[in-house]
């Protein structure tokens, strides 16, 4: 294995944001296989802790590529596009008011206990969600628009925390 390969060259995938999930699975459970610790069990020092690294740069690599936000933000990454979502928050207005209606709603049927209300929310917020991947896998396999993909994920960091919020307060209400 090269240490120098990236997430998608070490399961043998071509870049990209499309992405096979049930490949990616096999892929993963292959490359474990080949370095998991256990394997390496009588081995000397050296090779167990080389395969406790390749192990975890596997296991990395996975929950990178199998999640689409943190796969798109890695390819944008590989293309040298700096997403710089947790110190630029500028955002367009009409998103941030969007983004203050969606937050009162949760608020509302939070507060008011609303169970129905918030899976309302969760799955209208979970189809705008599935919208803005369909677009982003477009721009970034499709059109090779790096900077419309760097848009996309920033407002889907929004989105993707909103709906953890939304599961947060469903969660509260199940207690």
């Amino acid at each position: 294995m090269d240490p120098r390969a990236d997430h998608f060259a070490l399961f043998g995938l071509d870049r990209g944001f499309r992405l096979d999930l049930s490949d990616l699975d096999s892929r993963y459970r292959d490359v474990q296989a080949q370095v998991h610790p256990d394997r390496f069990a009588g081995a000397g020092d050296a090779e167990r802790r080389l395969s406790m690294q390749w192990s975890t740069h596997a296991n990395e690599a996975y929950q990178t590529l199998k999640k689409p936000l943190a796969r798109a933000r890695y390819l944008l990454h590989l293309a040298g596009h700096d997403v710089q979502g947790e110190n630029n928050t500028a955002m367009p207005a009409d998103f941030l008011m969007e983004q203050m209606e969606w937050r009162e709603a949760v608020m509302e049927a939070r507060s008011g206990g609303d169970h129905h209300e918030l899976e309302r929310l969760h799955n209208r917020l979970r189809g705008e969600i599935d919208g803005r991947y369909s677009e982003l896998e477009v721009l970034l396999d499709d059109a090779g628009d790096l900077d419309g993909a760097t848009d996309r994920v920033r407002r889907l960091m929004f989105l993707e925390k909103l709906l953890h919020e939304i599961d947060d307060a469903l969660a509260s209400l199940e207690e």
